[in-house]
């Protein structure tokens, strides 16, 4: 089965609610989503770009920089707050078909070309057997839940914290799927997905300003 045809979609809203116009921002010296983008852009295997988004400045940045990448304009009902990111993907999948979608945020600008390349590549090769495939950090600290029982650990016996069983944090910066699952479950993660492991510098998420100023220190040392 042929899964050539791969469409990344990049979801970027003008607002943010807890960092003020993180998407286009300067970071270590050009608009945060200009590091995505670019990164994409180096990916042989995505046939498009698209990028989702209700922002003039975003809109305007991508039409003089990034001619090649497709803007989609998010429709007044998919802009609140409260809407799900899946509903938001839904309506981008109909626009735009595709054997595979590969969505990714502008908030991580430490995602390697290198990592997105072989997760699509790790699709392309395994699917039927992987209908989904979504990225993940391994944690391993001793975690508990909201009344204070171990998750992963025991603590009558105090391992290295090396040698716990790790657990696995959905960190947002792949996720694959096809337009079946999508529209069958209603979310970018199907019956039979595959976690792809990043490690914690590459999966750095900018969700509050501390984390903005530590990438933008992270991308100045790279």
């Amino acid at each position: 089965m042929s899964l050539d045809h791969v469409v990344a979609l990049v979801p970027m809203r003008h607002h943010s609610q807890r960092v003020p116009g993180k998407n286009y921002r300067l970071l270590a010296g050009k608009p945060l989503y200009h590091h995505i983008v670019e990164s994409l852009l180096q990916c042989p295997e995505i046939s498009k770009i698209v990028i989702d988004t209700d922002s003039p400045d975003i809109k305007e940045g991508v039409a003089s920089q990034f001619p090649s990448v497709d803007v989609l304009e998010r429709p007044e009902h998919l802009r609140a707050d409260d809407i799900s990111m899946n509903e938001v993907l839904l309506y981008d999948s109909s626009r735009y078909p595709a054997d595979l979608y590969l969505q990714t945020h502008s908030t991580n600008p430490m995602l390697k070309v290198e990592s997105i390349r072989s997760a699509v590549k790790f699709m392309q090769a395994n699917y039927p057997a992987y209908d989904s495939l979504f990225s993940v950090t391994k944690v391993q600290r001793r975690l508990y839940d909201a009344l204070t029982r171990p998750i992963n650990h025991n603590p009558n016996i105090l391992l290295q914290t090396q040698d716990l069983p790790p657990v696995y944090e959905e960190n947002s910066c792949i996720y694959i799927f096809t337009r079946e699952t999508i529209e069958k479950r209603r979310t970018r993660i199907g019956d039979r997905p595959y976690m792809f492991v990043l490690d914690g510098a590459e999966a750095w998420d900018i969700d509050n300003e501390l984390d903005f100023r530590i990438a933008d220190l992270m991308m100045h040392a790279r």
